[in-house]
């Protein structure tokens, strides 16, 4: 039982630097679809950030979204 319990534990864990990467490479995907979109509002929230675009839509960005330059 205890080892059964300790395989199901080791696959609910999470690598932090899996998730941050992960959470990186679906806002830039989210931004890389906003390019050619005017932003007509954006807005800081509890938990999250919420960009609004003129054609009505309306993104969320949670966590850290960070910085990436070009090597």
């Amino acid at each position: 039982m205890d080892n059964r319990l300790d395989q199901l534990l080791e696959l609910i864990e999470a690598e932090p630097e899996g998730l941050r990467a992960a959470e990186f490479l679906q806002a830039r995907e989210i931004l890389q679809s906003l390019v050619g979109k005017t932003v007509t509002g954006a807005s800081v929230e509890d938990t999250r950030i919420a960009v609004s675009t003129s054609d009505g839509c309306r993104y969320h960005f949670y966590g850290f979204l960070g910085c990436m330059r070009p090597d």
